[in-house]
Protein backbone atom coordinates (compact mmCIF):
# COMPACT_ATOMS: atom_id res chain seq x y z
CA UNK A 1 0.00 0.00 0.00
CA UNK A 2 1.51 3.66 -0.82
CA UNK A 3 2.30 5.33 2.07
CA UNK A 4 2.51 8.97 3.56
CA UNK A 5 5.95 9.54 1.50
CA UNK A 6 4.55 8.04 -1.93
CA UNK A 7 1.28 9.54 -1.45
CA UNK A 8 3.19 12.80 -0.91
CA UNK A 9 5.49 12.24 -3.85
CA UNK A 10 2.40 11.46 -6.22
CA UNK A 11 1.14 14.64 -4.63
CA UNK A 12 4.20 17.01 -6.08
CA UNK A 13 4.32 15.01 -9.58
CA UNK A 14 0.91 16.08 -10.47
CA UNK A 15 0.50 19.51 -9.34
CA UNK A 16 2.09 21.16 -12.50
CA UNK A 17 -0.23 18.88 -14.87
CA UNK A 18 -3.73 19.64 -13.02
CA UNK A 19 -3.38 23.12 -10.65
CA UNK A 20 -5.21 25.67 -12.69
CA UNK A 21 -7.08 23.15 -15.63
CA UNK A 22 -10.42 22.52 -16.22
CA UNK A 23 -12.32 19.06 -16.17
CA UNK A 24 -13.57 18.54 -19.32
CA UNK A 25 -15.45 15.27 -18.70
CA UNK A 26 -14.67 12.26 -16.49
CA UNK A 27 -15.20 9.05 -18.11
CA UNK A 28 -15.76 5.79 -15.54
CA UNK A 29 -15.79 2.71 -16.62
CA UNK A 30 -15.88 0.60 -13.10
CA UNK A 31 -17.50 2.29 -10.20
CA UNK A 32 -16.96 -0.71 -7.64
CA UNK A 33 -14.25 0.38 -5.70
CA UNK A 34 -13.91 0.60 -1.80
CA UNK A 35 -16.81 2.60 -1.87
CA UNK A 36 -19.07 3.10 -4.92
CA UNK A 37 -18.04 6.09 -7.52
CA UNK A 38 -20.92 8.28 -7.76
CA UNK A 39 -22.54 7.74 -10.85
CA UNK A 40 -23.18 11.25 -11.74
CA UNK A 41 -19.56 12.19 -11.15
CA UNK A 42 -19.09 13.69 -14.60
CA UNK A 43 -21.93 15.92 -14.30
CA UNK A 44 -20.55 17.26 -10.58
CA UNK A 45 -17.00 18.20 -11.47
CA UNK A 46 -17.37 18.96 -15.22
CA UNK A 47 -16.28 22.56 -15.80
CA UNK A 48 -14.54 22.89 -12.55
CA UNK A 49 -11.11 24.44 -12.28
CA UNK A 50 -8.39 22.86 -10.02
CA UNK A 51 -7.32 25.04 -7.67
CA UNK A 52 -4.64 22.98 -5.76
CA UNK A 53 -3.63 19.53 -5.00
CA UNK A 54 -3.23 18.30 -1.50
CA UNK A 55 -2.71 15.30 0.92
CA UNK A 56 -4.22 14.77 3.86
CA UNK A 57 -2.90 11.26 5.53
CA UNK A 58 -2.68 8.67 2.90
CA UNK A 59 -5.83 10.50 0.74
CA UNK A 60 -5.45 13.28 -2.04
CA UNK A 61 -6.88 16.39 -2.21
CA UNK A 62 -7.99 17.82 -5.63
CA UNK A 63 -9.41 21.24 -4.39
CA UNK A 64 -11.87 22.81 -7.35
CA UNK A 65 -12.91 26.22 -7.37
CA UNK A 66 -16.14 24.48 -5.46
CA UNK A 67 -15.74 21.11 -4.06
CA UNK A 68 -13.24 18.76 -3.96
CA UNK A 69 -12.12 15.26 -4.86
CA UNK A 70 -10.94 12.99 -2.48
CA UNK A 71 -9.00 10.05 -4.07
CA UNK A 72 -7.28 6.87 -1.84
CA UNK A 73 -4.91 4.55 -3.99
CA UNK A 74 -6.01 1.58 -1.39
CA UNK A 75 -3.51 -1.49 -2.18
CA UNK A 76 -2.79 -1.47 -5.47
CA UNK A 77 -3.78 2.22 -6.80
CA UNK A 78 -1.98 4.35 -9.28
CA UNK A 79 -2.09 7.71 -10.62
CA UNK A 80 -1.13 8.62 -14.01
CA UNK A 81 -0.74 11.59 -16.53
CA UNK A 82 -1.58 10.77 -19.68
CA UNK A 83 -2.67 12.41 -23.13
CA UNK A 84 -6.47 11.83 -22.89
CA UNK A 85 -7.89 8.78 -25.33
CA UNK A 86 -4.79 6.82 -24.78
CA UNK A 87 -6.43 3.27 -24.77
CA UNK A 88 -7.35 1.88 -21.39
CA UNK A 89 -5.90 -1.17 -20.00
CA UNK A 90 -8.29 -4.21 -18.00
CA UNK A 91 -7.60 -2.34 -14.73
CA UNK A 92 -7.79 1.92 -15.81
CA UNK A 93 -11.25 2.37 -14.34
CA UNK A 94 -11.23 6.27 -14.16
CA UNK A 95 -9.93 8.62 -16.35
CA UNK A 96 -10.38 12.84 -15.58
CA UNK A 97 -10.34 14.91 -18.48
CA UNK A 98 -8.93 18.21 -18.82
CA UNK A 99 -8.52 21.41 -21.18
CA UNK A 100 -5.10 20.30 -21.54
CA UNK A 101 -5.72 16.96 -23.65
CA UNK A 102 -4.04 15.44 -20.83
CA UNK A 103 -5.94 13.12 -18.12
CA UNK A 104 -5.64 11.66 -15.09
CA UNK A 105 -6.08 7.96 -15.04
CA UNK A 106 -6.68 5.93 -11.63
CA UNK A 107 -5.87 2.35 -12.17
CA UNK A 108 -6.60 -0.20 -9.33
CA UNK A 109 -6.22 -3.80 -9.91
CA UNK A 110 -7.41 -4.72 -6.19
CA UNK A 111 -10.36 -1.74 -6.37
CA UNK A 112 -9.11 -0.81 -2.45
CA UNK A 113 -9.04 2.57 -3.94
CA UNK A 114 -11.42 5.63 -3.71
CA UNK A 115 -13.01 7.76 -5.85
CA UNK A 116 -14.95 10.47 -3.78
CA UNK A 117 -16.58 14.12 -4.55
CA UNK A 118 -16.90 16.55 -1.27
CA UNK A 119 -19.18 19.21 -2.00
CA UNK A 120 -18.27 20.79 1.35
CA UNK A 121 -14.83 21.58 3.41
CA UNK A 122 -13.17 18.23 2.51
CA UNK A 123 -11.17 18.20 6.10
CA UNK A 124 -14.76 17.37 7.64
CA UNK A 125 -15.27 14.15 5.56
CA UNK A 126 -15.99 11.79 7.53
CA UNK A 127 -12.64 9.77 5.90
CA UNK A 128 -10.61 12.56 7.30
CA UNK A 129 -12.21 14.09 10.14
CA UNK A 130 -11.03 11.64 12.88
CA UNK A 131 -7.71 11.67 11.76
CA UNK A 132 -4.89 12.53 14.21
CA UNK A 133 -2.60 15.61 13.48
CA UNK A 134 0.47 15.11 10.43
CA UNK A 135 3.43 13.61 11.63
CA UNK A 136 5.62 16.18 9.80
CA UNK A 137 3.57 19.53 11.52
CA UNK A 138 4.44 20.96 14.36
CA UNK A 139 1.51 19.64 16.37
CA UNK A 140 3.17 16.21 16.63
CA UNK A 141 5.91 15.93 18.75
CA UNK A 142 7.29 13.78 21.30
CA UNK A 143 5.49 15.17 24.57
CA UNK A 144 1.79 14.77 22.01
CA UNK A 145 3.08 10.90 21.62
CA UNK A 146 3.88 10.84 25.24
CA UNK A 147 0.74 12.10 26.30
CA UNK A 148 -1.81 10.15 24.59
CA UNK A 149 0.34 6.69 25.34
CA UNK A 150 -0.29 7.03 28.64
CA UNK A 151 -2.07 4.04 30.04
CA UNK A 152 -2.19 2.19 26.73
CA UNK A 153 -0.95 -1.41 26.11
CA UNK A 154 -1.27 -2.13 22.76
CA UNK A 155 2.77 -2.60 21.16
CA UNK A 156 4.38 1.25 20.21
CA UNK A 157 4.13 0.64 16.28
CA UNK A 158 0.18 -0.32 16.66
CA UNK A 159 -0.05 3.00 18.38
CA UNK A 160 2.19 5.04 16.12
CA UNK A 161 0.13 3.15 12.94
CA UNK A 162 -3.10 4.39 14.39
CA UNK A 163 -4.79 6.88 12.29
CA UNK A 164 -6.46 8.58 15.59
CA UNK A 165 -3.09 9.08 16.83
CA UNK A 166 -1.24 10.59 13.93
CA UNK A 167 -2.04 10.35 10.37
CA UNK A 168 -0.03 8.37 7.76
CA UNK A 169 2.63 6.29 9.14
CA UNK A 170 2.24 3.52 8.00
CA UNK A 171 3.87 -0.24 8.12
CA UNK A 172 7.10 0.51 6.43
CA UNK A 173 8.01 3.73 7.96
CA UNK A 174 6.76 2.61 11.48
CA UNK A 175 9.49 -0.34 11.41
CA UNK A 176 12.38 2.06 9.95
CA UNK A 177 11.45 5.14 12.45
CA UNK A 178 11.62 2.61 15.28
CA UNK A 179 14.99 0.89 14.60
CA UNK A 180 15.83 4.47 14.20
CA UNK A 181 15.09 5.69 17.57
CA UNK A 182 16.17 2.19 19.04
CA UNK A 183 12.52 1.15 20.60
CA UNK A 184 11.49 -2.35 20.08
CA UNK A 185 8.20 -2.25 18.15
CA UNK A 186 6.60 -4.81 20.39
CA UNK A 187 7.20 -2.40 23.61
CA UNK A 188 4.19 -1.38 25.10
CA UNK A 189 3.25 2.28 24.25
CA UNK A 190 2.17 2.71 27.92
CA UNK A 191 6.10 2.18 29.18
CA UNK A 192 7.60 4.14 26.70
CA UNK A 193 9.34 7.22 28.52
CA UNK A 194 8.80 10.93 27.91
CA UNK A 195 12.31 11.55 26.25
CA UNK A 196 12.23 7.99 24.33
CA UNK A 197 8.86 9.65 22.95
CA UNK A 198 10.71 12.89 22.08
CA UNK A 199 13.62 10.47 20.02
CA UNK A 200 10.43 8.65 18.27
CA UNK A 201 8.29 11.39 17.42
CA UNK A 202 12.46 12.88 15.89
CA UNK A 203 12.94 10.23 14.03
CA UNK A 204 9.05 9.79 12.78
CA UNK A 205 9.89 12.86 11.10
CA UNK A 206 13.60 12.02 9.68
CA UNK A 207 12.24 8.83 8.35
CA UNK A 208 9.61 10.49 6.00
CA UNK A 209 11.22 13.41 5.02
CA UNK A 210 13.89 10.80 4.18
CA UNK A 211 11.69 9.16 1.94
CA UNK A 212 9.74 11.97 0.59
CA UNK A 213 13.30 13.30 -1.01
CA UNK A 214 14.10 9.58 -2.37
CA UNK A 215 10.51 9.46 -4.13
CA UNK A 216 9.13 6.89 -1.90
CA UNK A 217 9.67 3.49 -1.85
CA UNK A 218 9.04 0.54 -4.25
CA UNK A 219 7.16 -1.98 -2.87
CA UNK A 220 5.41 -4.35 -5.64
CA UNK A 221 3.00 -1.55 -7.55
CA UNK A 222 4.16 1.69 -5.97
CA UNK A 223 5.17 4.35 -9.12
CA UNK A 224 4.93 8.22 -9.01
CA UNK A 225 2.94 9.96 -11.30
CA UNK A 226 5.56 10.17 -14.04
CA UNK A 227 6.11 6.52 -13.67
CA UNK A 228 9.14 6.37 -12.19
CA UNK A 229 9.40 4.50 -8.99
CA UNK A 230 10.66 5.55 -5.42
CA UNK A 231 14.08 4.84 -4.26
CA UNK A 232 13.61 4.62 -0.71
CA UNK A 233 13.96 1.05 -1.00
CA UNK A 234 17.41 1.09 -0.66
CA UNK A 235 17.64 2.55 2.28
CA UNK A 236 15.51 0.72 4.83
CA UNK A 237 17.55 -0.92 7.41
CA UNK A 238 15.23 -3.86 8.82
CA UNK A 239 11.91 -3.66 6.65
CA UNK A 240 11.94 -6.70 4.74
CA UNK A 241 15.13 -8.06 5.91
CA UNK A 242 14.49 -10.58 8.01
CA UNK A 243 17.10 -13.09 8.46
CA UNK A 244 19.60 -10.55 7.41
CA UNK A 245 22.53 -8.85 9.63
CA UNK A 246 21.57 -5.48 11.03
CA UNK A 247 23.64 -2.87 9.25
CA UNK A 248 24.86 -1.74 12.58
CA UNK A 249 25.56 -4.44 15.00
CA UNK A 250 25.81 -7.62 12.33
CA UNK A 251 23.11 -9.69 14.35
CA UNK A 252 19.72 -10.93 12.77
CA UNK A 253 16.72 -9.29 11.77
CA UNK A 254 14.12 -10.62 13.50
CA UNK A 255 10.58 -10.55 11.68
CA UNK A 256 7.14 -10.80 13.83
CA UNK A 257 3.39 -10.72 13.54
CA UNK A 258 2.23 -7.61 15.38
CA UNK A 259 -1.24 -6.16 14.92
CA UNK A 260 -1.85 -8.49 11.68
CA UNK A 261 1.17 -6.84 10.10
CA UNK A 262 4.75 -8.19 9.80
CA UNK A 263 6.85 -6.57 12.16
CA UNK A 264 10.94 -5.87 11.60
CA UNK A 265 13.43 -4.98 14.07
CA UNK A 266 17.28 -5.85 15.49
CA UNK A 267 16.80 -7.72 18.82
CA UNK A 268 20.16 -6.09 19.81
CA UNK A 269 19.38 -2.12 19.06
CA UNK A 270 16.47 -1.80 19.65
CA UNK A 271 15.40 -2.55 23.02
Amino acid sequence: MPELPEVETIRCGLEPHVVGRKIVDVILRNRSLRWPVHAELAAMVRGRVIQSVERRAKYLLLRCDSGSIILHLGMSGRLRILPAGTAAGKHDHADIIFDSGACLRFCDPRRFGALLWSAGEPLQHPLLFVSGPEPLSAVFSGDYLYERSRGRKISIKQFIMDHKVVSGVGNIYASEALFLAGINPLTAAGKISRPRCRHLAAAIKKTLRSAIAAGGTTLRDFHGASGDPGYFQRRLRVYGRSGEPCYVCGRRVRSQRSGQRSTFYCPQCQR
